[in-house]
């Protein structure tokens, strides 16, 4: 049994009725050229959104990687991010939110995350529609159903064909139907953590009528690992079509009603405690989705292929989050003054200090946080917690249409598409804070009076307006086309340019009519972005390639509304004034070579450099988060890519890659570094306070490790058995607020290393088929249990070594300010857990 499949490879579906056109054009070049009649197999790939142009793979000027939904399925993943990080070249994870469905998901250091603030650098989409939300760019993992997944495309580089946030790659995936997946299955699995998930799916068509569909839904449940931390994912999807002599058309269905916890980052010394442990509780995010999308593809002539779309998406988004006031650190937070007294008493409030109230024997305090709500006088200085809420509503339509065909002029052949595309989106964006205090468990509870939201009105210096209601519409409308000339059977040139044209309109309804503290604004990009490649095959077995494209992003209602660094935002919990960002601009080149050689090898090697200007970067004010977006000049990411597929003996298949990447800033720039001890207050002599840090040309972008290392094993002596073996190897990477790379911890003012250590992690899987139709299966997550972490940034701690909140837990120095102590917080990896389950197929 072939089991190469296990981690990418290049195959990809049957020729394209263009592509056979092209691949034809190509062999009548070959056979003037006296070469021989008989031509090798060829696999393809799509190098636009739309279905309908596909190129043979030899051809695609960069280090393309697909994959199917049965290798999904041979590494039990339990969603998409989960295989991409074990299996897919250049392919690392942050997990900030520290809940297994909402990691941020990077690719030569490229981003595409879940979470608001994150810049955007990839672009996914799923039928030819771009999933990456409007607001924001974001991409909710979760909302992707992976038991629906027939094939999965990873285009590298700032392919200009895949429009916005291509900037350093492109995920398409392409849908199961009941022409190519037939019949009906059940699986259910359950282990650790208390999971347990059921799947089924099933298809069918009508070879008479042409008629074909497919169902397949899924329940997911587990308590997770850490404390808190329960993820209930639930998905259904259908798809029904009819293909004709010289056509097809579907129609196909998504819902999504998921609800997941993800408590995020933990101060490094208290992990090595209790590895489970949680900074604080709850941080919950619910997401609903319903999408829609109408496709078709229609032979025009026997040379050219017409295919478009239609679509809509909704998307509901609530969060609920409990957060630390670091606001409360530096202030006296224990003892009640008589005023505050007397207002808890007022308020039929018993049982609060009177007198000696300290950190030693009030570690959690509340009761000047609700006096403080009552008398609306300083609860963002008393209070010790906060509890964020966000509600998010997006209405997302678009259509797109291509033309794609195969052509000879003057003995050169051409591979040729056209197309045009138009979404446009409407959403509605609400937020509010409102103040709580800390309880032992850690959880937040909310306080009420008249001061209890953060809207500005407390009578404090410090007084901040979390509220935010900001409506936006964003439309845009592109043109593109992409020509591959084959010069000769060997050689082959593809020119590609895609037009974008971006509009943004925001409106607050909070403060209309612009001006200052307004956060309405018209705002409009546009670009034309290029590309060129080459391929040579220099022998039948290899083939070697080189490539410049280019693309582009704009900013974002979000990036708009928290661009000004005289009001900066706290992600995601509140906006600012807007002035102007520019889109950013991507140039990538890439060059390599790849090749096979019988018995079962493949094996690739390429290097690849992409240029940002005018990046655009969430530049922290201070540990707290509070921030604002600004163009960033430059930044680069560039690196080496090596891969190797074999089969040495029957039933074996080994392999892996390697990705060396050296991703840094190539503009200097100051930014937030209070968390950072070689800030300038530090310097000055007052550590422990806000402080700002240089960042240098050559300085290592934080979250990135240098090294990433994937190996597999995969043995099948039998029919009946099959056991596999992954790993992945990390280098460690430098925390966010770490970006000189120059924090050295003192044990008191600043603690923890400010980086992440390298690790190693190994997966075991084994399945038994007592029969066809019957698997069992046996599923291992971190073999060895190794302990972990994969991101973090640099922020306050506030809390003491037997998990006690304390304030002003440093003596006052000579500024007559409070230094709080700053700690490394990251995000844990999570520990072993073992996984048993069952898929039976019926009628086999």
């Amino acid at each position: 049994m072939n089991r190469t499949a296990r981690f990418p490879t290049f195959a990809m579906a049957p020729l394209a009725a263009a592509s056979l056109m092209f691949c034809q054009s190509t062999a009548a070049l070959a056979q003037d050229a006296g070469a021989p009649r008989e031509l090798p197999a060829v696999d393809v790939v799509a190098t636009a959104p739309l279905p309908g142009f596909d190129v043979p793979r030899d051809q695609v000027p960069s280090n393309v990687q697909t994959a199917t939904g049965a290798d999904l399925d041979d590494l039990h993943a339990p969603d998409l991010t989960n295989y991409l990080t074990r299996a897919v070249g250049g392919v690392t994870v942050n997990e900030t939110q520290g809940n297994p469905f909402q990691p941020d998901v990077n690719y030569r250091g490229f981003t595409a995350s879940p979470l608001l603030g994150t810049p955007q650098g990839l672009s996914v989409f799923m039928e030819g529609v771009r999933l990456n939300q409007p607001f924001g760019d974001v991409v909710s993992w979760d909302l992707i159903p992976r038991s629906a997944i027939s094939t999965l495309t990873l285009m590298p580089g700032s392919n200009p064909l895949f429009g916005l946030n291509t900037l350093g790659g492109a995920l398409a995936i392409q849908t199961k139907d009941g022409l190519s997946n037939p019949g009906t299955s059940v699986q259910a699995m359950g282990g650790s953590w208390h999971r347990g998930a059921i799947e089924f799916e099933t298809g069918g068509s009508d070879k008479d009528s042409g008629w074909n569909w497919f169902v397949t839904g899924n329940r997911f449940h587990e308590k997770g690992w850490r404390r808190e931390s329960p993820s209930d994912v639930t998905q259904l999807f259908a798809k029904v079509g009819r293909t004709t002599r010289d056509g097809s058309v579907s129609l196909t269905t998504a819902l999504a009603d998921n609800d997941l916890t993800g408590n995020g980052t933990q101060e490094l010394g208290a992990l090595r405690r209790d590895w489970s442990s949680v900074r604080t509780i709850p941080d919950s995010t619910k997401n609903r989705s319903a999408f829609l999308n109408l496709s078709m593809t229609q032979a025009l002539d026997e040379r050219w292929t017409f295919s478009g779309n239609l679509y809509h998406r909704d998307i509901k988004t609530r969060t609920y989050n409990g957060d630390v006031n670091d606001e409360a650190f530096s202030e006296s937070v224990y003892q009640p003054s008589a005023g505050e007294r007397a207002a808890l008493q007022a308020a039929g409030f018993t049982g609060y200090p009177t007198s000696g109230a300290t950190a030693t024997n009030t570690p959690f305090p509340r009761w000047r946080c609700i006096a403080n709500a009552l008398l609306n006088t300083e609860p963002g200085e008393k209070c010790n917690g906060l509890v964020n809420r966000t509600e998010t509503k997006q209405h997302n339509t678009g259509l797109a249409g291509q033309i794609s065909g195969a052509a000879t002029t003057g003995g050169i052949g051409h591979a040729l598409v056209f197309g045009a595309a138009y979404d446009t989106s409407r959403v509605r964006f609400n937020q509010s804070s409102q103040f709580g205090y800390i309880n032992a468990d850690r959880s937040i509870t909310p306080v009420f009076g008249p001061g209890a939201f953060a809207d500005g009105t407390q009578d404090s210096e410090n007084a901040f307006d979390a509220r935010v209601d900001l409506s936006s519409r964003t439309s845009t409308a592109s043109l593109y086309a992409s020509d591959t000339i084959a010069f000769n059977p060997r050689t082959h040139l593809t020119l590609s340019g895609r037009y974008n044209r971006t509009t943004v309109r925001t409106t607050d309804q909070i403060t209309p009519g612009g001006g200052p503290g307004s956060l309405d604004g018209r705002h409009t990009f546009s670009r034309f972005n290029p590309a060129v490649g080459l391929t040579f095959a220099a022998a039948d077995s290899v083939t070697l390639y080189a490539g410049v494209n280019q693309g582009s992003r704009a900013p974002t209602a979000i990036e708009l509304g928290c661009a000004d660094p005289a009001s900066p935002c706290k992600l995601p919990n509140s906006f600012a004034g807007d002035p102007p960002l520019k889109q950013v601009v991507t140039t990538t080149f890439e060059a390599g070579l790849r090749g096979v050689a019988p018995p079962g090898l493949a094996w690739n090697a390429g290097v690849f450099r992409s240029d940002n200007k005018d990046d655009l970067l969430f530049v922290a004010d201070d540990s707290s988060g509070f921030g604002y977006f600004k163009n960033f000049g430059k930044t680069r990411r560039q690196g080496i890519e090596l891969g190797l597929q074999a089969t040495p003996a029957e039933g074996l298949s080994v392999g892996g890659n390697l990705m060396l990447l050296d991703a840094t800033y190539r503009t200097a720039e100051t930014v937030g570094g209070s968390g950072n001890n070689s800030n300038d207050q530090a310097a000055a002599g007052f550590p422990g306070t806000e402080g700002n840090i240089q960042i240098r040309p050559g300085d290592r972008i934080p979250m990135l490790p240098r090294q990433v290392l994937k190996l597999y094993a995969d043995y099948a002596p039998s029919a009946q058995w099959r056991i596999g073996l992954d790993m992945l190897a990390s280098s460690g990477a430098n925390l966010r607020g770490n970006e000189n790379g120059r924090h050295v911890p003192d044990g008191l003012f600043y603690t923890g290393p400010g980086r992440t250590a390298g690790y190693a992690v190994v997966n075991l899987g084994v399945d038994y088929k007592p029969r066809p139709g019957l698997k069992f299966f046996v599923q291992v997550a971190n073999l060895f249990n190794r302990k972990y972490a994969t991101g973090g940034q640099l922020g306050t701690n506030g809390f003491t070594a037997n998990g006690a909140y304390i304030a002003r837990g440093l003596p006052q120095n000579a500024n007559g300010d409070f230094p709080v102590s700053r700690a490394s917080l990251v995000s844990p990896g999570a520990p072993r857990a073992v996984w048993v389950g069952m898929r039976y197929t019926f009628g086999t």
